[in-house]
């Protein structure tokens, strides 16, 4: 396990999420990522929903994910997680999605998030505060 993620959250396959090939479906790993992000703002003290009443919402603006493996029903994996600021307005998540317990590298993505008020882009102050804590 890399020793870098500020964040990892265990998780494991449902039968539902799997296609017909017996594998899960592309479209489900971008479920496991955003669960982990959310997950992790949580963590850090920030509360997505309390945001969104402040009137600031954080966006996926790009995703690039890279598949490795595919995950079958029943397997167990673990989510990890960096994140860092890039300029002024985004923010990127660095994350990897490792089978458990031979920690098989099965994804690899760099999402970027930036957030919004009114639809414009902003500079979100709770989340680079409670970034700088950690």
């Amino acid at each position: 396990m890399d020793n870098n993620y500020q964040f990892t959250l265990n998780l494991s396959v449902r039968d539902y999420e799997c296609d017909l090939q017996g594998i899960v479906n592309n479209a489900v790993y971008l479920n496991y990522l955003e669960h982990t992000r959310n997950e992790y703002l949580k963590f850090i003290g920030l509360n997505f929903a309390q945001m969104h009443k402040n009137g600031i919402d954080a966006v996926v603006t790009r995703i690039e994910i890279d598949y490795k493996l595919a995950l079958k029903s029943g397997d167990k994996f673990i989510v990890g997680l960096r994140s860092a600021k890039k300029g002024k307005l985004r923010f990127i998540f660095y994350q990897d999605i490792l089978r458990l317990p031979d920690k098989k590298h099965i994804v690899n993505a760099v999402v970027t998030v930036v957030c919004l008020k009114q639809g414009k882009p902003v500079i979100s102050v709770e989340i680079e505060n409670a970034l700088a804590r950690l």
